[in-house]
């Protein structure tokens, strides 16, 4: 299928976008939303990069986000490389993307990299280009106490409503992403070895003032990932593509057009 819709991955009806015509040649750009992210909340960067490249770029919404079904609650800690192993593939499939290029946002980022370095494992299509903005690799104190605080405001403010703008349960879309995260156990998390085994271009992007994640989430990707290169952007927390729009588009303009 190519448009806008519903399409079906590991029993669920995730909502999907397309920009630009179907891939006749398999390539598109696939967005990978953050961890209360969907469809909508890319606002126009998908289709602002999608005129810089004039390449087909689509965006889905997990299961549990904007209009997609809900997910299964509460999530196996392991859930961002269930996501990348067994709905991500099912996703290109159904979309007929098989030179696919994934860009990332905070916990997509980290599925896109999973996937980048198990696809051969999977018998998956192998990527031409990964571009991860602001990802997580590890947990950080830092990030963990921001998002304890995340859900003091969630409990105590309209964030709930204001997010049910944008998800069709936005308690659950709430749960699902802090529950997770904060779950004890969820300390000891670390999927680092994934990268070594990523062998297409990388950009890594994330702002100097994340407050979810330090430096060495970036520093981990340029460590063990051959020839990734890194930007480091001023004055930007942990939304490059909405914060700094301009350099963030320009450089991952860029970067696809000279690597996929």
């Amino acid at each position: 299928m190519w448009g806008s819709g519903f399409a079906e991955a590991s029993g669920k009806r995730l909502e999907c976008r397309c920009w630009g015509d179907v891939p006749s040649d398999g390539r598109a750009v696939v967005l990978l939303h953050e961890g209360l992210g969907c469809v909508a909340l890319w606002r126009d960067f998908p289709q602002r990069l999608h005129e810089a490249l004039g390449w087909p770029v689509m965006a889905y919404s997990r299961a549990g986000y904007g209009a997609s079904d809900p997910d299964d609650l509460p999530r196996s800690l392991d859930w961002m490389t269930a996501e990348a192993v067994e709905v991500l593939p099912q996703v290109l499939d159904a979309f007929g993307v098989t030179q696919p290029v994934l860009v990332g946002h905070s916990d997509g980022a980290t599925i896109a990299a999973i996937y980048a370095g198990r696809h051969a494992l999977l018998g998956a299509p192998p990527l031409l280009a990964a571009v991860l903005m602001a990802p997580h690799f590890f947990t950080e104190e830092m990030g963990l106490a921001e998002i304890a605080r995340a859900e003091e405001v969630f409990r105590t403010s309209d964030m709930g409503a204001r997010m049910g703008k944008y998800h069709s349960d936005a308690q659950a879309t709430f749960r699902g992403w802090a529950d997770a995260w904060l779950d004890p156990g969820f300390r000891d998390w670390n999927v680092e070895d994934v990268l070594d085994g990523i062998t297409c271009p990388v950009l890594a992007i994330q702002g100097r003032q994340d407050q979810y994640g330090t430096l060495a989430q970036i520093e981990a990707v340029t460590g063990r990932v051959a020839g990734a290169e890194a930007v480091i952007l001023e004055d930007c927390q942990h939304v490059p593509h909405l914060e700094q729009p301009e350099v963030t588009l320009a450089r991952v303009a860029r970067f696809l057009q000279e690597n996929a």
